[in-house]
């Protein structure tokens, strides 16, 4: 079976904020993304669901980030918020911080949604049982500039202030807990005036293209306010202060070659737990089952998904080029990735996810390729 791999000549999302600390010159940090060396403040400005090719298909309704465009990013796998996140905040491929879906079985607590982090698909919060720093112990981006003396804070919602998310991924700033697109820009200006860095994570359009799919007139609606949004934060740089923009994935439509796992017995014979999400799913199966698993997956699915073991996901580098002995055993005995525009849902235990027409998380090019859109001051 021929599978995608990772480029190794396109730059990661990973490699985002690593490069911007080291343009700032703060200490400790390397970077991979030629920036210019005199950047006084920045902002490192995350739209969810913001894919390279959606921007460069609805150029015209984005003409300040269209024309901001410079190069391509990789996101790796899964193509996920979750995943997305953990690579900006930590500066890791998915295989060392550990978080490497939507939702994963963690050993001796079960399946954790880490968007949510609770049980999975219904639960109790596990910020107690299941400790964000111990699940992702790697030093942040941000804990690590704090240290060496930068000013960082984090602009995000309110509502994600002390979440599992935020502490396992993005702690180590300041939080700044914000409402709208208004005080998002507002506290931004202000951070980047200051000298200082921020990280600021906007989430509607990828609300929007979940609801309505990617390239609907409310995903297009939306994607003009984004861009008066960043062209806010571009009009308010002083000299020196730096912009980036960039996005934790693409998205597709999906709808017209779907499965549903709960209703298809074969696909869940031998199998305990379910992790992922309809377009990466994490298939965990009892001991001694999982060539009849893999095979079944593979004979179901055929060309509707790849369908690999943990061992060859790994060695396709699918989750980057270092997989953690701990990473390894959240990754299913069987991981399958959706093609084309199939969807691997499951409408009896993830009902409101599965009546999603825009869904990301897979290997195409529409939801691994990000934009890096930079201004300068």
């Amino acid at each position: 079976m021929d599978l995608p791999q990772p480029d190794p000549d396109t730059p990661h999302l990973a490699d985002v904020i690593p490069s911007v600390f080291s343009a700032m010159g703060v200490a400790g940090f390397d970077g991979r993304i030629p920036l210019r060396e005199d950047v006084a403040g920045a902002c490192v400005l995350l739209i969810d669901g913001l894919g390279a090719e959606l921007l460069d298909a609805h150029a015209d309704e984005a003409p300040v980030m269209a024309g901001l465009r410079g190069r391509t990013l990789q996101v790796g796998f899964p193509a996920t918020t979750v995943a997305g996140l953990a690579a900006l905040g930590t500066g890791c491929r998915s295989g060392e911080h550990g978080l490497v879906g939507y939702s994963f079985r963690l050993p001796d607590v079960g399946v954790l949604n880490a968007l949510r982090w609770r049980m999975h698909p219904w639960g109790e919060d596990l910020r107690d049982a299941a400790p964000p720093e111990q699940v992702q112990p790697i030093p942040t981006t941000f804990e690590r500039a704090t240290e060496a003396g930068a000013a960082v804070s984090v602009i995000s919602g309110a509502e994600f202030a002390g979440s599992g998310m935020t502490r396992a991924a993005l702690r180590g700033g300041r939080y700044i807990g914000v409402h709208a697109m208004g005080d998002l820009s507002a506290q931004v200006r202000a951070a980047v005036a200051a000298g200082g860095f921020c990280y600021a994570y906007h989430s509607e359009l990828d609300m929007m293209g979940h609801l309505y799919g990617p390239g609907s007139p409310a995903w297009r609606i939306h994607l003009q306010l984004v861009d008066r949004l960043v062209e806010s934060i571009v009009e308010g740089l002083p000299p020196g202060g730096l912009l980036a923009v960039v996005a934790d994935h693409g998205m597709v439509a999906v709808g017209t070659d779907d499965v549903d796992i709960d209703s298809a017995k074969p696909l869940t014979d031998g199998v305990t737990d379910i992790g992922g999400e309809p377009r990466a799913r994490h298939i965990y199966v009892t001991p001694g089952a999982d060539d009849d698993v893999l095979a079944t997956w593979r004979e179901t699915l055929a060309d509707r998904a790849w369908v690999v073991s943990r061992d060859e996901a790994v060695a396709a580098g699918w989750f980057g080029g270092r997989v953690s002995d701990s990473t390894r055993r959240r990754i299913g005995d069987v991981v399958a990735a959706a093609r084309g525009s199939t969807a691997l849902l499951r409408r009896a235990a993830e009902p409101l996810e599965s009546s999603l027409i825009g869904h990301h998380g897979s290997l195409s090019s529409a939801e691994q390729d990000v934009p890096l859109l930079l201004a300068y001051g």
